[in-house]
């Protein structure tokens, strides 16, 4: 057909810009439907721990995303600087997922294991200690706020209710009947067998070593495990220039 004629036909126009629209559409969505996942399965993840799951909430409840997203984009200077890019599954378990491009400070997609307790300790209380250009607010009042971990097997049944990835409940009944002894066993490193048992990978020990157990703890336990459960060895790592 003379493309003339379509530019000169407004109605010709809209009629084929919307077919195209539509194949377009259809080509993309259909094959959705036909996906028992569209979340590739990757070997090491898990459900975040009690300690882990309350440090998280520290983390969202003092704001710390907006300054530092969880999701390192695939373009060189990110995998370089953060290492491997972000896999959808490595938020399988995230309610809500920590995404974000805007980054005051560093990437923390991958900070687990990076740094000792020591270090986040001393960051958190003053971060221009150990990072002088830091702009980030101190935290050392999470010192002195005692948590125990009571309530946090209803925070994990709840989690089962409103988390739906597929795959069925994220936790099993026997890490509900258990949570609050490995909230307790995972911030003290006493009796931990159980719980490291029940949660791969997981660190167990006095996080930022006073001999009690705060919200210090929890969060620094929350990201020491950030990165840690996926062998990122095993995917392709290219990256856009």
């Amino acid at each position: 057909m003379n493309h003339a004629t379509i530019e000169k036909n407004a109605t010709l126009l809209l009629i084929l810009s919307f077919l195209v629209v539509t194949i377009g559409g259809l080509v993309q969505i259909t094959p959705l439907f036909y996906l028992e996942n569209t979340i590739e399965d990757v070997e090491g993840m898990r459900p975040y721990s009690p300690l882990e799951l309350a440090g998280r909430n520290v983390y969202i409840r003092e704001g710390c995303y907006n300054c530092h997203s969880q999701m390192i984009r695939p373009f060189r200077d990110e995998v370089e600087r953060y290492g491997h890019f972000s896999l959808a599954a490595e938020s399988m378990y995230d309610h809500p997922f920590q995404w974000g491009s805007k980054r005051t400070g560093p990437d923390l997609a991958r900070v687990g294991g990076r740094y000792s307790d020591e270090w986040h300790r001393q960051h958190l209380i003053d971060p221009r200690s150990v990072v002088p250009e830091s702009v980030m607010p101190g935290y050392a009042f999470l010192l002195n706020k005692e948590i125990d971990g009571k309530g946090i097997g209803k925070h994990l049944a709840a989690l089962n209710l409103v988390v739906n990835n597929g795959r069925g409940a994220m936790y099993s009944e026997e890490q509900i009947a258990n949570a609050e002894a490995d909230f307790v066993a995972q911030a003290t490193g006493n009796d931990a067998d159980g719980m490291l048992e029940r949660y791969k990978k997981a660190q167990a020990r006095d996080y930022d070593g006073q001999g009690k157990i705060t919200e210090m703890d929890a969060l620094i336990a929350y990201m020491q495990m950030l990165g840690t459960l996926v062998d990122t060895s095993t995917f392709k790592a290219a990256a856009s220039r």
